[in-house]
């Protein structure tokens, strides 16, 4: 059982986002803490995406304050929060085919020979695909050898590989979150598993976990807690032991009331 910190290792407040006239988030608050994994469900328009893009960088908000490690942030990029350790997995994961498992996984920080070869921005492979070892062993990831193409993985292989890349980058920051994109969307049963054993191990190293999704059975399985989101605003944040299947999908629909604590003076 991962600790939990007391610290936030992403805190959004008051968040607000407008499309125009739209109000695509409305007066959002949502923390993630280091060794939590936090599900955040809605049906599609709610805002999950959106909130999303705020986190990742990809979209500023109209109103409302982020902050990572307790340090408030402006995020006017996703490299922005690349810099302070937010890292987010997209669905299309964003590797390179062409290109094997150990320079995906050191993709922007590879090792250069020493000396004059080094001077020439060569590469030193043996040491790239040595940390590539190192950093799927720290994780527990058993997958195919770091010398093979990626466009030679299957789906779930191809899933390890993006989450165990921005994983590392998250433990290198000593804080922020990594954040999820539908990261079972597209697999089986058994790729599905293999995925959920790792968003464990990786709350497990004190990573913080956001994961965005319409699969409940993947939330109550990894999940410490859920958000749920109805038409840009939270109405429910609860931990995943004093909830359940038929509660979460009323709040999802709207069936179910909000939170007592969560209901808006204006609403």
């Amino acid at each position: 059982m991962a600790v939990i910190s007391t610290t936030p290792g992403l805190r959004l407040t008051g968040i607000d986002l407008n499309y125009g006239f739209v109000k695509a988030l409305d007066g959002v608050d949502f923390e993630v803490h280091p060794g939590e994994v936090v599900a955040v469900l809605g049906d599609n328009g709610a805002g999950k995406s959106t909130l999303l893009k705020v986190m990742s960088g990809a979209h500023r908000p109209s109103a409302g304050q982020i902050e990572v490690g307790g340090t408030p942030k402006d995020f006017r990029s996703p490299r922005d929060a690349a810099d302070a350790g937010v890292q987010m997995v997209y669905q299309d994961l964003a590797l390179i085919d062409a290109a094997d498992i150990a320079t995906n996984l050191t993709l922007g920080r590879e090792p250069v020979r020493k000396g004059p070869l080094g001077w020439l921005g060569i590469l030193d492979k043996k040491a790239m695909r040595r940390e590539a070892r190192r950093e799927l062993e720290a994780l527990r990831v058993t997958t195919a050898p770091v010398t093979r193409p990626v466009e030679m993985l299957s789906g779930g292989q191809r899933q390890v590989v993006a989450l165990a890349r921005s994983a590392v980058r998250v433990s290198s920051s000593g804080t922020g979150a990594l954040l999820l994109d539908e990261p079972t969307a597209a697999l089986g049963y058994a790729q599905t598993r293999q995925v959920e054993d790792l968003i464990k191990r990786m709350a497990e190293r004190g990573i913080a976990v956001v994961v965005v999704t319409h699969n409940l059975p993947l939330c109550f399985e990894v999940a410490n807690r859920i958000v749920v989101l109805n038409r840009g605003r939270k109405v429910a944040d609860v931990p995943i032991t004093e909830t359940d299947n038929d509660a979460v999908v009323g709040w999802i629909t709207g069936a179910k009331p909000p939170q007592p604590d969560l209901v808006r003076a204006d609403v």
